[in-house]
């Protein structure tokens, strides 16, 4: 079915220092509960987020502090999105309001289902990523702009590419998961079962 199409855009970044973020931590299971993808952003990162009450914000996480409110890349580091292979961690990231994350390297099963609901996987070298985390530490106002269709991001001047699957990429940019891809050759379909039922 059709879903919003990717647009480019331009952000500041809200950075992540971990390596190994894996679903539980992105999205904890007790959260798991509906099948509808509204809601969960609010509960994105929320072991790391808050205390244990789970009310009280943690000073120090990076999410919580007023100068990367409203970020719209998450800049992560290796292996981001490990762990099971729920759809519900795309889900709360996007329902946070992120579009992109920015990581050394992600997890597979994690990338094919943040395709498949719009949200960007950008993989850049590592000692880009570590880079970029210095520079936002050092000026959170810093902005990156993401260009899809040029797989590229734009930081400090810089371009830097990114590689991305031409089928993911095509499924962002036209704003489609699998049942509207397929549809999108509904026209292709009719002809060939006509042909076949001129054959019976």
């Amino acid at each position: 079915m059709a879903k919003e199409k990717f647009q480019n855009f331009t952000s500041r970044l809200a950075p992540l220092r971990m390596d190994n973020v894996d679903t539980d931590q992105i999205i904890p299971a007790r959260y798991l509960k509906a099948t509808d993808k509204k809601g969960f952003g609010e509960h994105l990162f929320q072991d790391l987020r808050f205390e244990e009450d789970g009310t009280t914000p943690k000073p120090d996480f990076p999410l919580n502090k007023p100068e990367f409110k409203g970020a719209q890349i998450l800049l992560a580091r290796e292996n981001f999105g490990c762990g099971s292979s729920r759809e519900h961690a795309p889900w709360a990231l996007l329902g946070y309001g992120f579009k992109a994350i920015i990581a050394a390297s992600f997890a597979d099963i994690f990338r094919n289902n943040s395709s498949k609901n719009g949200l960007l996987l950008i993989e850049l070298p590592y000692q880009d990523v570590d880079m970029m985390h210095g520079d936002v530490l050092e000026d959170p106002s810093k902005e990156a702009s993401v260009n899809l269709e040029a797989q590229t991001v734009t930081w400090k001047g810089q371009q830097y590419t990114f590689p991305n699957n031409p089928f993911m990429k095509k499924m962002l940019l036209e704003g489609l998961d699998d049942i509207g891809y397929t549809l999108s050759f509904g026209n292709d379909i009719d002809e060939y079962e006509k042909k076949m039922s001129d054959r019976i």
